[in-house]
């Protein structure tokens, strides 16, 4: 997709720089995918102590064994 869009030109120099990307195109495509790894892990973060994971593996390994 290409989109035209201002950046201020010291945030951009300084995130190539911290980067090392050499291209604005690169930069802004870490700075995404970034924004979206860590509003995952956000959302992740409301399932805490809502998620029952006492698991018997022995249980499990049995339920493997009789499905075959």
């Amino acid at each position: 997709m290409k989109t035209t869009v201002n950046l201020p030109d010291e945030l951009m120099k300084e995130a190539m720089l911290l980067t090392d990307v050499k291209t604005k195109t690169g930069v802004i495509i870490i700075a995404l995918k970034e924004l979206i790894r860590k509003a995952k892990v956000a959302d992740l973060k409301n399932y805490k102590g809502k998620v029952n994971l006492e698991i018997d593996v022995d249980m499990l390994r049995n339920r493997d064994a009789s499905s075959r």
